[in-house]
Parts: C-alpha cells; structure tokens; sequence
C-alpha cells in the first residue's frame, strides 16, 4: 500500500491506495479544507493561526496513517509553501506533526504528477489530451500524449487567491466576477498558443475544484457538462444570490462555497482563453499521480533516472565518465557505511551530471553544474533533491570552504568523500571495481590503497595530495596509506 499526501493551498488531503492489477485502487481518501492560502500575510508569511491549524490537521493525519502497513509514503506540498515567506521556520515544525519529510514540489512538477495520475487512469494510450488543474494557489495546463508529457506549465492564479481579490467580503455581483475572469485571461494569454484545441483531441479537468463545478451544475440542471454556456448559467446564478454565505446549492459542499467564485473565474477565463467547447472531469490527480510515482520508484522504473539520462543527452555530457565516476562513488560510499542510503542515489545521480558544467565552460565547470542542477527543471527531483543534489556537485573539487557548513551532516559529508575520490581514481585511471580500496571514515578519513597502485598510476599520489590540502582547510584528517 501507498499512502499520497497533498498539502494544497485550499485543502490538505490524503489517499492510500493498493497497486491492484492495472490500476491502483484507492483505498481510504481524508480531506480537510484548511485554506493555507488564505492564511498568508500582507507580507507573504503564514499566519500563526495558519500554522497551527496546518499543524493539527497533520498530526491527525499522522496517527491515521499509523493505522496501515504502509510500503512508502510521500508528502507533496503545492503552491502556498511554495511561496511563504517563512516557510523555513514552519517546515521543521510540520515535518515533524507529520513524521514524514515534506517535499516542496515546484508547479511543474506538480503538473507532471497531475498528468500521471490522470494518464493511468484514462488507460488510452494514444489520446492527445490536455489536462487543467485548479488548485487553491495555482492552475496547471498539461499537455500530453497517453502517458507521455509533450508541455507543462503552472500559472500563479487559484481559486482561493482569486476568490479572496475579487470577491471582497464576499460579495458577488457582475462587476466583480468579469474582474476576476479578465485577470484570469491575462495570465493564460501569453501562454495559450501551445494548449489550443489543434493539438489536443479532449480536455479533462483533474481538480476537486472543476468536479465540484460539473455536480452543481449537473445537480441543478444548469447545462450538460463543462460548457462556456454552463459555465455562464452558475456565473448568474452566483450573482443572483449575491454572496457567498447565500450559495447552497445541491452538489456543493459548505465549506467550497467560499472559492467555488474564485475557481469558476478562473475556469471560464482558461476556457475563453484557449478555446476549450468542453472539459470533462475526471477522478485523478495530483495524489493518485504520486501513487503511480511511488509504484513505478518500487518497480524500478525511476523517471528521475530518465530525467538524468535526458539531460545527459541535452548537454552532451560524456556518460562513459559520468557512469563509471557514479559507479565507483556507490561502491565507496557503502564503505563508509552511511545511516540511511537516502543520499545514495542522490550522490549517484550527481556522479552522472558531474561535468554538466562542461557544457558552460572548462574553468569552474563544478560552479555551472551546481547552478544548472539547482535551477533546471529536472521531472521527477524536488527543490530539496536539486539542492543536496547542487552541493555535491560544488564540492566535487577544488576547496571544501564552500560547502562546510553542510559538512556537519555526516551522510553528506560521506556521500562528499565518496564523490571527490571516485573522481580522482577515474583521473588517474585507477580501475575501482577490480579492487576498491579500502575506506573508513569517523573522526578522520582513512583510505588505504591497494599495493603497487602508486606506481602503476604516476598522478595518483598527487591526486590524494591535493585531496589532503583540501580536508586540510575545513579541519579533517585524510590519511593515505598502502596496503601489505
């Protein structure tokens, strides 16, 4: 069993699900309508009132999922997190409400895993489709071919934002609803050419939002289907009862009612503004999304793995060097014998990007590859994979000054070690996986060389020399010796 949990920017919700057959089937889904984005600051920062409800519903959510024999779990936060100010004060502290770690995904990896969980659960494998998520914070347009991506992007514009700006009070009228439908319009303009209906054969709404629109307009007789003309008909009806603590409409649950104004703008905006007659809702998404991610990372079939592999090929990166320095790093980081092997393919995957930089410049390329792979957009990493990620990559060479504070971290700090000799053996051309040294590492680092090596490789020597300099610098021992 998987268990997705999704901290959105209206709601908090969890699914867990069983891989069964061809599908994943749900399970048990919780939701609770937290409404984070309402709970940012004139300056950007989460309320303490914000925090604290986020904190207990998390703490909920920990002791219900203590309740199942769980494979893997994985805890996705969405656009508010993304943009909260302070949010390096709260994420220790939801962490740790939770127990799980909490990954900050960026909007196009959201969309990624919109379009994953929608792909699985349509099982078409050639329609050309276009997928709309209206989350609380953000909008996502996905475009794709069965379970392939062709383009995402994710536009800063959601239900709850657009609901609190427009429909003050929460009043609604027509002034206030063409307002928020030609703002919606003018951050889709400038990216609707690529999404319109000449390379899409069906356009399917993923978000709870677009469903609970398609019941109440179904449950009230208000069209057949997502049309711009049933769109139109709850638009008047809205203005008819004039505010928000007024709508209470079948298919419409209380607590939507305040940014079902706010999501509905948004909706007819996208469909005006890319020329969608039709959008079909559907029961997938974001959650059952990282369900399939979970599955496919327990079945072997990573797609960060083809996110290294597609950047490798994008910058002509030599991955005969990339691969054997990767393989040689794992084969010596397992003697170091980290805590966990979270940061072993994190290491892994850096090995393989290590001379991105190349593709920049020859001087410094260790500064380009730390930069690249921090800012690129890399399906499948979160920002905090990208940046443990990046500082490996920094600290593949020259001084440790740079990345000693993240020293301290013992698993980095091997994972460091690892990486810097793998690429000093591959420089002397010492072959590590015909006899690896040996390595250990407590309060200093003690390598011990196979016998006869320093001569049979004339710069290996000055390679670990340079090595001891630098652990020199930031206080650790580096002890080279030759074995009997």
């Amino acid at each position: 069993m998987y268990a997705a949990v999704d901290l959105g920017s209206n709601s908090f919700r969890f699914s867990i699900g069983k891989h069964d057959g061809d599908a994943i089937r749900v399970l048990k889904s919780v939701r609770e309508p937290i409404r984070l984005a309402a709970g940012l600051d004139a300056a950007g920062n989460l309320t303490p009132d914000a925090m604290q409800r986020a904190l207990a519903c998390l703490a909920g959510f920990r002791d219900t999922l203590k309740g199942y024999d769980l494979e893997a779990v994985r805890v996705v936060a969405t656009s508010t997190m993304r943009q909260a100010r302070n949010i390096a004060t709260f994420l220790p502290q939801a962490e740790q409400a939770i127990g799980y770690p909490i990954e900050i995904i960026s909007g196009e990896e959201e969309g990624r895993l919109i379009y994953m969980g929608v792909a699985n659960a349509l099982d078409q494998p050639t329609e050309r489709r276009l997928v709309v998520d209206i989350g609380g914070g953000s909008t996502e347009l996905i475009l794709g071919r069965g379970l392939d991506i062709e383009r995402v992007e994710s536009f800063t514009v959601g239900s709850v934002r657009q609901s609190l700006a427009f429909f003050i009070n929460g009043a609604v009228d027509a002034p206030s609803f063409q307002a928020a439908i030609l703002s919606a319009r003018s951050i889709f303009e400038d990216g609707a050419p690529p999404y319109q209906p000449q390379f899409w054969k069906r356009a399917y709404g993923s978000s709870g939002t677009i469903r609970a629109i398609a019941d109440v307009i179904e449950k009230n007789n208000l069209g057949k289907g997502l049309t711009p003309a049933s769109l139109e008909a709850l638009k008047n009806r809205l203005i008819e009862l004039g505010h928000v603590s007024r709508i209470d409409m079948p298919g419409l649950r209380p607590d939507r009612a305040g940014t079902i104004v706010g999501g509905l703008a948004i909706l007819i905006g996208v469909m005006h503004e890319l020329g969608i007659g039709q959008i079909e809702p559907v029961e997938a998404g974001l959650r059952m999304g990282v369900m399939w991610d979970l599955y496919l990372r327990s079945t072997r079939r990573d797609r960060r793995d083809e996110s290294v592999r597609a950047f490798l090929q994008k910058f002509n990166v030599d991955t005969a060097r990339g691969g054997r320095v990767a393989d040689d790093a794992l084969v010596l980081l397992e003697q170091l014998k980290p805590s966990s092997d979270a940061c072993a393919r994190l290491l892994y995957w850096s090995a393989q990007l290590h001379e991105l930089g190349m593709a920049v410049s020859q001087t410094g390329y260790h500064k380009h590859t730390s930069y690249i792979i921090e800012n690129a957009d890399l399906p499948g990493f979160t920002t905090r994979d990208q940046r443990t990620m990046s500082r490996l990559a920094l600290g593949q060479k020259g001084n440790l000054r740079k990345i000693g504070e993240f020293l301290a971290d013992g698993d980095f700090a091997r994972a460091v070690v690892a990486l810097r000799l793998a690429i000093v053996f591959m420089h002397a051309r010492v072959e590590v996986a015909d006899a690896a040294p040996k390595l250990r590492m407590k309060n200093k680092i003690e390598l011990e060389l196979r016998r006869g090596w320093a001569t049979e490789h004339p710069t290996l020597m000055y390679w670990l020399e340079k090595e001891q300099e630098a652990w020199d610098e930031v206080d650790i021992d580096l002890t080279v010796r030759t074995g009997s």
